[in-house]
């Protein structure tokens, strides 16, 4: 039965949209194995309207439970389960640090838990992930989760999985990881943060130059020997991922890319047009150039959903009006019938990351699967 503080949308807390979207992510992340339904209505039901402080005790007691399992489960050699039980605590341990103040002490205690079981979950897989440090710019290096492919023998085409500037890599171990690992897929798992504490996004964002971490992984990617660096895709999750379309101007390796194509960058330009009644848009200033006005040969593919910000037809009318020279740009979007309608398909992530890694096995071709 779900409990009464539970609309029909999973909205937990009226009054705190990003409490309501991380339930939602939860609820999402169990069609993965990141969370169990059961645990997350439990938690639902123990929250105390009023005690701000009982969202992250509650996910933190969760956590810290699913990671003593995990534990116990290793020691007695059930590999599968401590697995599984590692990833739910590190999700929970994400909830648990989400609400807090970034200068909080136990935001950062919350992730460097969440850390740890991802490592723990690394070492317990088959074959084993590992963690990568990778140079990016003087006194910050990006930080990563490498996961080899299913079957070892030989090169295997490989994919980056990045999001925004504060956005977090354990999450795509949950998300992104079973699609790429069903199809025989290598997996980088990044984030931007490096290992620094999630208040230097702040000035992450203030670099007028982050395309150029891509530049930098794809360095790291030519020198391994596991890796089919002529088969190397990069998702960018979420929906900001201007910066990603940006490396795929600057990236020539890429074989191929899912982001916004550069969608955020040319609706923001149309929108400054019309607001100021600019008849040349060269003069309006955006970033940096967009994808879909250049000839970029890498193929892109671009997931919406019919009721996140961007409209639907706005976003196909300026996909069909940008779309300028040789580019391979497809436009999917999901509709609220089929589910994976919402923002970042936040409602059925696992709908969106069904057909981006099919379509991105029809571009890096078939590889050995473990099903």
């Amino acid at each position: 039965m779900i409990p009464a503080c539970l609309s029909d949308d999973f909205i937990l807390c009226p009054e705190r949209e990003d409490i309501s979207a991380e339930f939602t992510r939860l609820l999402t992340a169990a069609q993965e194995g990141g969370a169990t339904i059961a645990e997350c209505l439990m938690i639902a039901r123990q929250l105390k309207r009023g005690d701000e402080q009982s969202w992250h005790r509650e996910w933190k007691k969760l956590a810290q439970a699913n990671r003593h399992r995990a534990e116990a489960a290793f020691a007695q050699g059930h590999l599968v389960t401590a697995q599984r039980n590692w990833l739910r605590a590190m999700n929970y341990y994400g909830a648990a640090a989400m609400p807090l103040d970034p200068a909080d002490e136990r935001r950062w205690v919350a992730v460097l838990a969440m850390q740890e079981c991802a490592r723990n979950y690394l070492s317990a897989r088959a074959p084993a992930g590992e963690v990568v440090t990778i140079p990016w710019v003087e006194g910050h290096a990006l930080q990563g989760y490498f996961l080899p492919a299913p079957a070892t023998n030989g090169r295997a085409p490989t994919v980056i999985c990045i999001g925004e500037p504060g956005h977090r890599k354990e999450e795509f171990l949950v998300k992104l990881a079973p699609h790429a690992r069903e199809r025989g897929f290598a997996m980088l798992a990044l984030d931007l943060l490096g290992d620094e504490r999630d208040d230097y996004a702040d000035m992450l964002l203030q670099r007028g130059d982050l395309e150029s971490s891509i530049g930098s992984v794809m360095d790291y990617l030519e020198l391994r020997s596991d890796v089919d660096f002529d088969r190397v895709a990069i998702v960018a999750d979420g929906w900001g991922s201007s910066f990603v379309a940006r490396s795929v101007l600057q990236e020539p390796r890429l074989a191929a890319a899912v982001c916004d194509g550069g969608l955020w960058d040319l609706h923001e330009r149309s929108f400054f047009a019309s607001r100021f009644a600019m008849s040349d848009l060269s003069i309006v200033p955006v970033p940096h150039a967009p994808l879909m006005a250049s000839s970029a040969e890498c193929p892109v593919l671009i997931t919406i959903g019919e009721d996140g910000w961007l409209k639907a037809d706005r976003a196909q009318q300026i996909v069909q009006k940008s779309r300028l020279g040789s580019s391979d740009i497809v436009l999917k979007v999901f509709t609220a019938e089929e589910t994976g309608a919402a923002q970042a398909h936040a409602d059925n992530p696992s709908l969106a990351n069904e057909y981006i890694f099919d379509w991105l096995e029809s571009r890096l071709g078939a590889a050995g699967r473990r099903i």
